[in-house]
């Protein structure tokens, strides 16, 4: 299996932009909990608060990175799960987003937003082949080599995906672009002629690994 990407991530951000309050009260009570109580007391449910503390904070992490100079790169951390090309002839990637993966999606090339569409849905598991009807956010990037799209599509654990940019908005290749809470996945739809440079199977870094680079042969 390929293991994609160049560059090393700085120093980690912290907390993604856009995690819900009630999730920051959960995590200070779960925090006050695990310090304030008795120790012969819920110490069970102390660790029980102070894990599931851990495991959000790690979830909802959002780390720099230091992109290549690739032309096109993996906007979401996860595995390729599908390339294929379509009956227009042009490629479209598939990255399943496991809980241990970064959620924080960013953009696949230099452009700007021309397109944002949000398609209510269900929450069919994200590996599930119907999860193309789950919830989503529609992107559409005006880029050098074309127009690109991309799709973020919430899992069975998500209820939200909350965007970064807007309609007329200019983003950098790699630039954050949004977030989407819990196991999902991010399609993208690359221009025409564009051809991708991953198989099924590899392992992508958002911002960091190439996605795709120079042009197909005709058709």
């Amino acid at each position: 299996m390929a293991v994609l990407g160049v560059g090393r991530p700085k120093r980690p951000r912290a907390i993604a932009q856009g995690v819900p309050a009630w999730l920051w009260a959960c995590w200070g009570a779960g925090l006050v909990f695990a310090v304030a109580a008795k120790p012969a007391r819920g110490r069970g449910a102390r660790l029980a608060a102070a894990a599931s503390t851990a495991v959000c904070v790690a979830f909802f992490r959002d780390p720099d990175r230091d992109g290549g100079d690739a032309e096109f790169v993996a906007p979401a951390d996860g595995r390729i799960t599908a390339v294929e090309r379509q009956s227009d002839g042009r490629w479209r990637v598939t990255i399943y987003m496991s809980l241990r993966d970064v959620h924080v999606n960013r953009a696949p090339a230099d452009g700007t937003v021309i397109g944002l569409e949000h398609h209510p849905g269900g929450h069919l598991p994200a590996f599930d082949k119907d999860s193309d009807r789950n919830e989503r956010m529609h992107w559409t990037f005006a880029t050098p080599r074309g127009p690109v799209e991309l799709i973020q599509i919430a899992g069975m654990l998500a209820r939200r995906i909350v965007p970064y940019q807007w309609p007329g908005d200019t983003v950098l290749c790699g630039e954050r672009i949004g977030l989407i809470r819990f196991g999902s996945r991010v399609d993208v739809i690359l221009p025409r002629d564009v051809r991708p440079d991953v198989t099924v199977g590899d392992r992508a870094r958002a911002g960091v690994s190439s996605l795709a680079t120079g042009y197909s042969s005709p058709a």
